[in-house]
């Protein structure tokens, strides 16, 4: 197997994580990352590094850990079995969310039972990439948007839920005025995600 002279995630499209196919790499290999990336190098399951935008040289002058892992009785150019993981870091804006059912809750003014339901959008940003790959990406080699939303909006809606219920129910607002606490709402849901 021939080794790879340059490494890099041309088009991510609505793909937020990708695990670069080739393994095969040397101590000379070029790694381009795109603004809007993070890479990270695996080597034996161990994190050896995480690079931001820019074109790097994998060298283990430039890679402390990675010297300690690979034996260089190849000049300089050893080759290496490693991963490269690349994370999207583009904001995700515009997810859509909606309860799949109506809450049934009882409005404590007319004292009778209403189905309440509620939709908004939200966005998604990685952070912190390397915890990304490490927690979420398992044995998968990509993660697409849409499973990363479905993921998170199943946790929006049950939190969403049970900050409505407790609005409705435990702080006596009425149905019809809950609208006056949309901001309100919003601003306890992003807390609940920060």
């Amino acid at each position: 197997m021939a080794l790879i002279d340059v490494v890099k995630w041309d088009n991510p499209g609505n793909l937020v994580c990708w695990k670069f196919p080739g393994s095969e790499l040397s101590t000379a290999t070029q790694l381009i990352v795109n603004e809007s990336q993070t890479a990270i190098l695996f080597k034996g399951g161990q994190r050896c590094d995480v690079f931001g935008a820019g074109r790097h040289t994998l060298s283990t002058q430039n890679i402390p850990v990675l010297n300690k892992l690979v034996n260089l009785p190849f000049g300089g150019k050893s080759p290496f079995s490693a991963e490269v993981w690349f994370v999207n870091q583009t904001i995700q804006l515009n997810l859509k969310f909606g309860t799949p059912t109506p809450l049934q809750l009882e409005d404590p003014v007319y004292q009778i039972v209403v189905p309440v339901r509620a939709f908004g959008q939200f966005g998604l940003q990685v952070e912190d990439p390397a915890l990304f790959v490490h927690k979420l990406m398992g044995a998968n080699a990509a993660m697409y948007e849409s499973a990363l939303v479905d993921h998170f909006k199943g946790i929006l809606i049950s939190r969403l839920k049970s900050r409505i219920a407790q609005v409705i129910v435990r702080e006596k607002i009425g149905v019809l005025e809950i609208e006056t606490m949309l901001d309100d709402l919003s601003r306890s849901l992003e807390l609940a995600f920060a």
